[in-house]
């Protein structure tokens, strides 16, 4: 039986007087009333808090008390603070840590694991060993912060310990507690968190592949990394802008990892903005500027947004515009 007999069924009952189609202004109305709830949800969670947060910007304010007006002074002070600067140039850290590292290591690793491990060790193997990298990302921040802070604590600590029993004592550091080593320790850690997200993307994009391309490139002579350059590169290039897009930002608002590992110590050294917008806002009470600090913040990520999506939707254009 053929899927047009019920329409021509349903179309008939419709001249015969049964339920008549909607028209296409009714049909739009009904889909309108779907999204309701998400339009609301958005509108209560990020659009009033996001402008109650700007307005408190503009504000002299201690969290109790009146507000007072003081227009633009806010964001005067800001941009001469050092503290809010510093606390961006470990932002830009944090980018290379959570997102260009695994993005780089997570694209390798994805083609290792598609190209040799599934072909010499089955389906099942690389399942486990996909779990192991992703696992990071499903651990709750709180809790592999706590396992890190054990490790890496200077004087009973799991790395510490390991360098004794190998012979190399001398390398013993305290990893979070010296302000010359404790961002690059933090970074260290959110590698090892990130790094699972780009993997399962990539791994996933790597399915669609056509496997004629890579038999094309091997007939050629190309090798595993010019067949990693060549064919893979472009062909999930849609998955490696969404992953640089999505952990960049993450990077950008990294707050958990930071509270649990080092609170912003020693002295700044690991401050952020988002972490340095919650010790303003809540800590000193200058609710004012901390929400100036916080309203810079999103304003910068949305910005990043908005450019990383209109960069991918030309590439993808330029892309279709080849291909026809």
């Amino acid at each position: 039986m053929s899927l047009a007999a019920p329409r021509k069924e349903r179309a008939a009952g419709a001249r015969r007087g049964g339920t008549a189609p909607l028209p296409r202004r009714g049909r739009r109305d009904s889909y309108a009333l779907f999204l309701l709830p998400g339009a609301v949800a958005f509108l209560l969670v990020i659009i009033a808090p996001f402008a109650m947060n700007t307005a408190w910007s503009f504000t002299d304010w201690q969290g109790v008390g009146d507000l007072t007006w003081s227009g633009l002074s806010n964001y005067r002070e800001l941009f001469h603070d050092a503290q809010f600067w510093a606390s961006f140039r470990h932002s830009l850290f944090m980018v290379l840590s959570m997102a260009i590292v695994p993005t780089v290591v997570g694209l390798v690793l994805a083609a290792a694991l598609f190209d040799f491990v599934a072909k010499h060790y089955g389906s099942k193997v690389t399942t486990v060993l996909r779990a192991c990298f992703y696992l990071p990302q499903v651990l709750p921040i709180a809790v592999a912060g706590i396992v890190w802070s054990w490790i890496l604590a200077p004087d009973d600590g799991a790395l510490n310990a390991f360098l004794r029993a190998v012979g190399l004592g001398s390398l013993q550091q305290d990893w979070l507690g010296d302000p010359d080593l404790a961002l690059y320790s933090v970074m260290g850690v959110m590698v090892w968190v990130q790094i699972g997200f780009p993997l399962v993307v990539f791994m996933a994009g790597l399915q669609r592949v056509d496997p004629q391309l890579y038999e094309a490139a091997e007939l050629d002579g190309a090798g595993w990394w010019r067949r990693l350059w060549h064919v893979t590169l472009p062909q999930i290039r849609p998955e490696i802008h969404v992953v640089l897009l999505w952990c960049t930002i993450a990077a950008l608002k990294v707050f958990g990892a930071i509270y649990v590992l080092t609170k912003g110590g020693p002295g700044g050294a690991t401050n952020v903005p988002s972490y340095f917008s919650y010790t303003t806002f809540f800590e000193q009470t200058q609710v004012g500027y901390g929400a100036a600090i916080s309203t810079v913040l999103t304003v910068i990520i949305l910005v990043l947004a908005l450019v990383g999506l209109k960069a991918q939707t030309r590439a993808e254009d330029v892309e279709e515009g080849r291909a026809a």
